[in-house]
């Protein structure tokens, strides 16, 4: 039986170290949920205090309305699927799968029942008598989830599971893992730092950073609505550029350092006209337009669906410390391409687009929220 998990206030330290400050988090029964940051953000610290792995030093986790603080990991009935896999390699597939059911004494009848159906919900039926060594990264990785769902766990944990992967082994278990979930229906959290990978499979995310949740929501508001810089920049790359923003009774409207005005929506907040502003545009978010930006292209890759473009722009009018500022280039609408050290002009699109205080710490746009 599935539960949601409610994390209310929760601290976690080593020593003086506080790695976890206080976070609090709903879960909802069934979601398949994603613990999403760079490293030692917390994200795994997190899953295994979920777990029963790692001790609270504050607050409350609950299953449904269960506070399980004080509950040994054991008796927590979670599906824990590990980066290494962690299956026993003198066990067939079939053996492997069955053995949290074995520990739970079920009947040999009840056993073969629910191993054979979840041999074929995350389809390695025909590999059943194999051993390990004889498996795919992927099959094994489906040996393991196998064996995590088989038990019939109140919540599914999940920390990197596809990172010993190869990239096109990824795509293709992230599609699988996906869709057991979705048949099984278990509540699910998923750790991970691919921002691609978190965007293809979760319910919500939730952006983490030094052991704070910078923002929670389903993964296309994430990333068309970021609350802050830090979720702007780490999921999908964003140009950032210097600005103000003006407010006024024709309406909204922002301009860049070099002068280039942009009207905008009327939902931006008015406490901040005539203030300087960070500027976020996704790559792309820029279009070819006789009157936009003045750009010189620094450098082309040719990625089959679209090209993406390295972009250099007038002196003062990026925000510093950015890599790369780019423009990607649909081919399939695109009239023509350019070659490097052509200049060509871009408008940013107005709807598209985030605007930030000067410090990065909140979207200025009206439909950005902290919480989803």
């Amino acid at each position: 039986m599935s539960v949601s998990i409610n994390v209310e206030n929760v601290i976690k330290k080593y020593g003086e170290n506080v790695v976890i400050p206080d976070l609090s988090v709903e879960i909802k029964n069934g979601e398949f949920f994603t613990l999403l940051g760079p490293s030692g953000c917390g994200k795994t610290t997190l899953l295994r205090m979920i777990a029963g792995f790692n001790t609270i030093e504050g607050g409350t986790i609950k299953f449904d309305d269960t506070v399980i603080n004080d509950i040994a990991a054991h008796k927590r009935n979670i599906g824990m699927v590990f980066q290494n896999y962690a299956i026993f390699p003198h066990l067939t597939v079939r053996q492997n799968v069955e053995y949290g059911l074995k520990l739970r004494k079920l009947s040999k009848v009840d056993m073969k029942e629910r191993t054979d159906k979840i041999l074929e919900v995350v389809k390695i039926t025909a590999y059943q008598e194999r051993l390990p060594e004889k498996l795919s990264g992927g099959q094994q990785q489906r040996v393991a989830l196998a064996r995590a769902i088989v038990i019939h766990p109140s919540v599914l944990l999940m920390d990197e599971p596809l990172s010993n992967l190869d990239a096109k082994l990824r795509v293709e278990m992230r599609s699988a893992i996906r869709d057991v979930q979705k048949k099984v229906g278990i509540t699910t959290v998923y750790v991970t730092h691919d921002q691609e990978e978190a965007l293809a499979i979760s319910d919500r995310i939730a952006v983490m950073k030094d052991g704070v949740i910078q923002q929670i929501g389903k993964p296309h508001h994430i990333y068309e609505r970021p609350t802050n810089i830090f979720v702007s920049t780490f999921i999908g790359h964003s140009n950032l550029f210097e600005g103000v923003l003006y407010i006024n009774e024709q309406g909204s409207y922002i301009t860049f350092q070099n002068g280039y005005k942009l009207q905008m929506p009327n939902n931006l907040s008015k406490e901040m006209t005539q203030k300087p502003i960070i500027i976020s545009v996704r790559p792309e978010e820029f279009s070819i337009d006789p009157k936009g930006l003045l750009v010189k292209i620094k450098s082309r890759t040719f990625l089959g669906k679209y090209v993406n473009y390295e972009l250099e722009f007038a002196e003062g009018m990026i925000k510093t410390g950015q890599s790369t500022i780019e423009f990607s280039q649909d081919i399939g609408h695109a009239e023509k391409t350019y070659e490097v050290g052509e200049e060509i002009r871009l408008a940013p699109n107005p709807n598209k687009i985030n605007i930030f205080t000067q410090d990065g710490s909140r979207n200025l746009m009206g439909e950005a929220k902290l919480y989803e």
